[in-house]
């Protein structure tokens, strides 16, 4: 979560008041801390009861955590050894290309030495690692659209191709990588597309408009309800679609 902590830290910075003494030096011993864990072995986002690996969402949190830290840093011109964050930024930049891109698949992957497609790729281009019209990302939103995309829902992964999930059944649809998703397309510049998904899931909300952590094969809720996750995706693919739809030309902010 270094990655999400970060992030958070850095937008209280730029849209409200300015970090105190001591909040930088708490939030420095965390960019310090990823510093020397980023390369090490974990369980991911979705908590996978198997074996450890190199998973690409936590790569790419690390990555974020480093690049608002120094962002920050910057913008408020505090004190910060930006050598050794700028070079682990770097070399985790070029660990994520070089090692969770698999040529011969045409996409990234969930973890070094998978082929899997995982649904929290979806975050590459929202937390602005990569274009959102880069190339390789669009090859990557194609293959999860055909593999992980069923009637506007989201799957985390396939359990036939993820075999480091511990656990037997079905797998569900996930409402934040629902939401995730539109935003990318959005994003990649197919407005109307993401407009129907986004109308479709809109149809998927209980009678109080909320949303649970999943959804099964009939759109049905799963899990923790309301969750929060789910409400965050879906607030910010709303903002970005209507921004989009409303014709306001959408400018990159540092």
């Amino acid at each position: 979560i270094y990655g999400e902590l970060m992030d958070a830290v850095y937008l209280v910075n730029k849209y409200g008041e300015a970090i105190s003494h001591q909040g930088w030096k708490h939030t420095v011993e965390v960019a310090d801390q990823v510093c020397e864990i980023w390369n090490t072995q974990d369980v991911g986002i979705w908590e996978m009861r198997g074996e450890q690996h190199h998973f690409l969402h936590s790569r790419l949190m690390c990555w974020v955590a480093l690049d608002r830290a120094i962002r920050l840093a910057s913008k408020r011109s505090l004190p910060a050894p930006f050598a050794r964050w700028d070079e682990t930024r770097q070399a985790i930049y070029a660990d994520i290309w070089s090692n969770f891109w698999n040529e011969e698949r045409g996409h990234f992957v969930q973890h070094i030495g998978s082929t899997a497609l995982d649904g929290s790729m979806l975050l590459m281009p929202l937390v602005r690692f990569v274009a959102a019209t880069d190339p390789r990302w669009l090859s990557t939103l194609e293959a999860i659209q055909k593999s992980l995309v069923r009637d506007g829902m989201v799957y985390r992964y396939r359990n036939d191709d993820s075999q480091i999930d511990g656990l037997q059944g079905t797998e569900g649809a996930f409402a934040a990588c629902s939401f995730w998703y539109v935003e990318c397309v959005a994003r990649a510049g197919q407005v109307e597309k993401a407009h129907l998904e986004f109308e479709q899931l809109l149809r998927y909300a209980n009678p109080l408009g909320l949303y649970a952590e999943e959804f099964d094969s009939q759109a049905r809720h799963l899990g923790n309800t309301p969750q929060a996750l789910s409400h965050l995706a879906l607030i910010s693919a709303a903002t970005f679609l209507d921004r989009k739809l409303s014709g306001e030309k959408t400018t990159w902010q540092p």
